[in-house]
């Protein structure tokens, strides 16, 4: 992610803090968390003109106004105090995808947020030839047979990363690297989930997806809306007030018990797309996540199917709110 985009999301993070503060603190007493990352986030946020941090209130506000009809218990009658906080990217590492937590500890209750800005992403994940993806991803190490298969691609990538070399001069770095690399990948995965089929399918949603039930929030500039999609997998989102209740009732969502297919999406050397029951489905793009080589590289994984559980709601930004 470069520099200018790690900045936008920062700062779209710090609209969201700022406009559930001044939302919530109509009805009842609310604080903010001042921890490094708030600050991280308010420094980014001071990067912006005057226009974006205009765009960036209206599409984080309309995404709260929608989130206090999902979630009653932000405005919910109550003696005790609300709580924001923004998370620290290292919770992302140990599963915990949620950027901004809403926490109101006299009823012991919190719920996340994932704030995304004009893009999709669920991980970017690496391989390289020290990370046991297996074991990180899903609790169970990579076989000898999956180092032997990298050692020869990521040998080549030290050879050329001592000479200086730039990724765009490889002669052909997708036959070399990248088709190689997801082959042995590919082939990985399938061994491990025929060992242990019950458990790989839910164990990797819940990797990619976090350890928490959360909301993903999706800025979407050009198309002036705010995407809320609400991943119920615990049944901890959408609880009802005392005295509010509700105006979008939430089903619970199930993860899968098997993997349908994995494979190559038609016409590219570069991506596998995989399809579990229920309707998951991801894709994972491999590319260099720099200018020179290095024996490392990061996926980019997204969704491109879900469940009819996970509820989408795209909500239009309205200019004068």
């Amino acid at each position: 992610m470069s520099k200018k985009s790690n900045n936008q999301g920062r700062a779209y993070e710090f609209s969201y803090l700022i406009s559930l503060y001044e939302e919530i603190s109509k009805v009842r007493s609310v604080i903010i968390e001042t921890n490094s990352s708030y600050y991280a986030a308010e420094r980014a946020w001071n990067t912006l003109s005057e226009s974006e941090k205009t765009m960036y209130k209206i599409s984080s506000l309309t995404g709260v106004n929608t989130l206090f009809e999902l979630e009653p218990l932000i405005l919910d009658d109550g003696n005790d105090e609300l709580e924001l906080k923004i998370q620290s990217d290292e919770h992302g590492e140990r599963g915990d995808v949620r950027d901004v937590l809403i926490i109101r500890r006299g009823i012991e209750w919190e719920i996340g947020l994932s704030v995304k800005h004009n893009h999709f992403a669920v991980k970017h994940s690496r391989l390289s030839k020290k990370i046991d993806f297996g074991k990180k991803w899903y609790g169970i190490a990579c076989s000898n047979q999956y180092w032997l298969d990298i050692k020869p691609i990521f040998d080549y990538l030290d050879e050329e990363k001592k000479k200086g070399t730039k990724w765009r001069d490889l002669l052909s770095k997708e036959d070399d690297v990248y088709v190689p690399l997801l082959n042995a990948f590919k082939e990985e995965l399938e061994r491990q989930n025929l060992l242990f089929n019950k458990e790989i399918p839910r164990l990797m949603v819940e990797y990619l997806l976090g350890e928490f039930d959360f909301y993903k929030v999706i800025g979407i500039d050009n198309k002036e809306i705010t995407r809320i999609q609400s991943f119920n997998l615990r049944g901890t989102l959408n609880k009802q007030g005392k005295h509010r209740k509700r105006n979008i009732e939430l089903p619970l969502s199930s993860l899968p018990t098997r993997i349908v297919s994995l494979d190559y999406k038609p016409g590219s050397k570069n991506t596998l797309e995989l399809y579990l029951d229920g309707g998951w489905q991801f894709s994972f793009r491999i590319h260099n996540a720099s200018t020179k080589v290095e024996p490392s590289l990061k996926f980019d994984i997204q969704i491109i199917g879900m469940p009819v559980t996970i509820i989408s709601i795209d909500c239009k930004w309205e200019r004068g709110i």
